[in-house]
C-alpha cells in the first residue's frame, strides 16, 4: 500500500497543530491519510493521467484536511460512532422516507416538527428531494441546481438546514440530501460564467462550436425526455455554441474531465457534510462520463469518479455515506455498489429498481416466472454494499423489463412492457389501476408511469371485496420491499394511502408534467386518524408501522443475509430464503387473489424445526398435502421459533 507522501503529511500535521488539536484528534486524520492514499491516488491516475495526479490527490486531502478541521465536535462523535457500527445502514431497524420538504410540512423548520410523527412510522432515514437553490421557473422538481451552497428561499437558510439536521441525529433520523453531479442550470454561476466568454468555465461543460460531434454522439444517445426535451444538446446563443444538455435545456452537462470539475463537487461534498447530511444521494451518477460510440452512462470512469469523492469523504467526515442514484439494467447496476477494484470504495447504497418494476408486474399479472427468473439472476451485492427497496418513488415507473430476461422465459419483453404500462394506465381489461401514462416514446414504443401507490393498486372509491383485494396488494407490495433486506423506503403520502392529486396540472409549472399526480402535499387532516382502524388512514399507517416493528426484531433481515430466489414456486407465488448466522427466513408472497400453495418442504430443508410467521405472529403447519396454503394477497415472513 502506498502512503501518503511526507510532504503531504506535513502539510496536514502543520494545520493540526495550527488548530490546536488534541494529539488523538490529530492521529486520527494522518492515519487516515495516510490509509486512504492510494485509494485516492489509483482512480486519479486513470482518470487524469496526463494532469499530474499526485498534486491533484495533494490538493484535495488538504482539502479534506480542511473540512476535518471544521467538523463540529458532535459530527465527530457521529464519526467515532459509526467506526463502531460499520454496518449501521444495513440494520433491519433502518426504515427510510422520502419527500418535498415543502409538500410534506411546508419549511425546514416545519419539517423538523414531525419528527414524532416520523418515529411513530418507524423511519430512521429522512430524504429530503432538492432543497439546494435552483433557478426561477422550471426546474425539474428542483434537480436545476443554481447554488449548491444555498437553500430554497422558501424553505429556509443553510443554518435552518443544520438545525434540521442536529434535531434529526438526536432522534435517530439520518439526513439524505440529493446532489446532482451531471448537470447545473443554466443560470448556476459557473454557467453564467462560461457565458460571459470565461473559457476557465466554458471548459466546466461540453461545448461544440457546431453540430458535427453532437451528431456523432447523438447516433449512440438514448433521449431521456423525448416529449418535451428532444435530443442532447442544444443552441445557446451567449456561448456561440451546441452545449450538452441530456434532461432539459436548462440543465447543462458538466465535463468531468475537467479536474477542476471534480475539485468543485468534493467541497460541495465536504459543505454538506459538514452541515450534517449523512447520507448524499448521487443524482444522474450515470450520464457523469462521456464517451462517443456509447450511450455515455455506466462508463468506467464513473466509478473511478465517485471512488475519489467517497475517498475524500471518508478522510473527512467518515459517517457520511453515498447512495447512487443510477436506474440502470441489472448487470450495470450492481458496480455502483463495487465490483472488482472498487469493492468498499465507492457507493454504499443503490436503488432495486428491477425489485421495484416485478413486484408492479406481479401484481398486474399474477404470475411470478417472470420476477423469480429475473431476480434470482441478479450477482450478489458485496458485503457493504446495501439495497434501496421501494414501491415507488418521486420519479415515473420505467418499465424495466429486461428483453433477454423475458425472451429465455418465452415471453416478448416489449408487449410485457406495453401490458404493463397499459394496466396501470386502466386502459387493459380487468385493470384494477388509475395511473397515467407518462413519456410515450414513439421509436422505442417505451411508455412510462405516473401514479400514487394507493391509486395504481385501486385503494381510493373501492369498496367490500375489491377494497380488501386492493389494501391486500397495497401491504403486499410493501411486505415485500420490508422483507427483502436492505434500506425499505417510503414515498410521502403513501402512509396514509394519498391518492392521485387531482389538481396536478394546476399549479405553474406542473401541467407539462404528469408525474405532479403522484406528489400531492400531505394531508395532514388525514394523518390525524393514523390511529383509527376504521379508516383507511389508520389501516395503511398502522400496516407500515407494524411492517417496520416486526422487521426491527428480526436479525434475519440484516442486509448482508442476501434474499435468493426460490425458484421452483407455484406460479402466484413469490418465496425468497435468507441464511443468516441467527437462522433461516423464508419470505412468501400470494401475489394473486385466490388462495396459493408452498411446498413446506422449502422450510424443512432448510432446518427450521418451530417455523413461525412473524408478520402474522402465528405456528406455520403444513397441510396434509404437504404444503402451506396463503390466502389471497398474503405475506408471510417465516423464522424458526425453537
Amino acid at each position: 500500500m502506498r502512503r501518503a507522501p511526507e510532504q503531504v503529511r506535513r502539510q496536514a500535521a502543520a494545520r493540526l497543530r495550527a488548530a490546536g488539536c488534541t494529539r488523538d484528534h490529530s492521529r486520527a486524520l494522518l492515519v487516515r491519510i495516510d490509509h486512504y492514499w492510494e485509494d485516492l491516488l489509483e482512480p486519479l491516475e486513470r482518470l487524469y493521467p496526463d494532469r499530474d495526479p499526485e498534486s491533484i490527490a495533494a490538493d484535495l486531502m488538504d482539502r479534506a484536511s480542511r473540512a476535518y478541521l471544521d467538523r463540529s465536535d458532535d459530527l465527530h462523535l457521529l464519526d467515532h460512532r459509526r467506526a463502531l457500527t460499520p454496518d449501521w445502514l444495513q440494520q433491519p431497524d433502518q426504515v427510510g422516507y422520502a419527500c418535498y420538504a415543502e409538500r410534506f410540512a411546508g419549511t425546514l423548520e416545519d419539517v423538523a416538527g414531525t419528527v414524532d410523527y416520523l418515529r411513530e412510522l418507524g423511519v430512521t432515514y429522512l430524504h429530503l428531494m432538492p432543497a439546494l437553490k435552483p433557478r426561477d421557473g422550471d426546474n425539474d422538481g428542483g434537480y436545476a441546481i443554481a447554488d449548491y451552497r444555498q437553500i430554497r428561499p422558501d424553505l429556509g437558510t443553510v443554518e435552518d438546514l443544520r438545525r434540521l439536521a442536529t434535531t434529526l441525529r438526536g432522534h435517530g433520523i439520518s439526513l439524505v440530501m440529493d446532489l446532482v453531479l451531471n448537470h447545473v442550470a443554466r443560470e448556476h454561476e459557473w454557467a453564467q460564467l462560461a457565458r460571459a466568454g470565461e473559457e476557465r468555465y466554458r471548459d466546466y461543460f461540453h461545448v461544440y462550436p457546431d453540430r458535427s460531434i453532437p451528431d456523432a454522439f447523438e447516433e449512440t444517445l438514448p433521449e431521456v425526455f423525448p416529449d418535451f426535451a428532444p435530443g442532447n444538446f442544444t443552441w445557446d446563443e451567449d456561448l456561440d455554441g451546441w452545449v450538452w444538455t441530456t434532461f432539459n435545456e436548462f440543465q447543462w452537462d458538466l465535463n468531468w474531465a475537467n479536474p477542476q470539475v471534480l475539485t468543485e463537487f468534493v467541497e460541495i461534498v465536504l459543505f454538506l457534510a459538514n452541515l450534517g447530511v449523512e447520507v448524499l444521494r448521487l443524482d444522474a451518477i450515470a450520464f457523469t462520463w462521456k464517451r462517443l460510440g456509447t450511450m455515455s452512462q455506466n462508463e468506467p470512469e464513473v466509478h473511478d469518479l465517485t471512488q475519489v469523492l467517497r475517498t475524500v469523504a471518508r478522510v473527512a467526515a467518515p459517517a457520511v455515506v453515498f447512495k447512487a442514484e443510477a436506474i440502470v439494467g441489472p448487470q450495470d447496476l450492481v458496480p455502483y455498489l463495487g465490483v472488482g477494484r472498487h469493492v468498499g470504495k465507492v457507493s454504499d447504497l443503490a436503488y432495486h429498481n428491477s425489485l421495484m418494476v416485478h413486484i408492479w408486474s406481479m401484481l398486474a399479472s399474477g404470475e411470478t416466472f417472470l420476477a423469480r427468473h429475473a431476480l434470482a439472476a441478479l450477482p450478489p451485492t458485496p458485503p457493504r454494499g446495501t439495497w434501496i427497496c421501494y414501491v415507488r418513488c418521486h420519479d415515473d415507473i420505467g418499465w424495466a423489463i429486461d428483453d433477454r430476461d423475458a425472451a429465455e422465459v418465452g415471453i416478448s419483453g416489449f408487449a410485457h412492457r406495453r401490458f404493463l404500462a397499459q394496466w396501470y394506465a386502466g386502459d387493459f381489461p380487468g385493470s384494477w389501476a388509475d395511473g397515467l401514462v407518462f413519456q410515450v416514446n414513439p421509436q422505442t414504443g417505451d411508455m412510462r408511469t405516473s401514479g400514487t401507490t394507493a391509486s395504481l393498486v385501486g385503494l381510493p372509491g373501492a369498496s367490500g371485496e375489491d377494497y380488501s383485494a386492493a389494501l391486500g396488494r397495497f401491504f403486499l407490495a410493501h411486505a415485500i420491499i420490508f422483507g427483502w433486506g436492505g434500506i425499505p423506503l417510503i414515498w410521502s403520502g403513501d402512509e396514509i394511502g394519498t391518492a392521485n392529486d387531482p389538481d396536478w396540472d394546476q399549479e405553474p409549472g406542473h401541467e407539462d408534467d404528469n408525474r405532479w399526480i403522484h406528489r400531492p402535499r400531505l394531508d395532514w387532516a388525514w394523518a390525524e386518524s393514523r390511529d383509527d382502524l376504521r379508516t383507511t388512514e389508520g389501516r395503511v399507517f398502522q400496516g407500515l408501522a407494524h411492517l417496520a416493528r416486526v422487521r426491527a426484531a428480526l436479525p434475519e433481515l440484516h442486509a448482508q443475509a442476501p434474499s435468493v430466489v426460490v425458484k421452483d414456486t407455484d406460479n402466484g407465488i413469490f418465496a425468497a430464503t435468507r441464511n443468516h448466522p441467527s437462522g433461516p427466513m423464508v419470505t412468501v408472497y400470494n401475489v394473486t387473489h385466490q388462495w396459493r400453495p408452498f411446498s413446506y418442504a422449502v422450510l424443512a430443508d432448510l432446518g427450521m424445526t418451530h417455523p413461525w410467521n412473524a408478520l402474522g405472529d402465528h405456528p406455520v403447519r403444513a397441510e396434509a398435502d404437504g404444503n402451506l396454503w396463503l390466502a389471497p394477497y398474503a405475506a408471510w415472513w417465516v423464522v424458526d421459533r425453537p
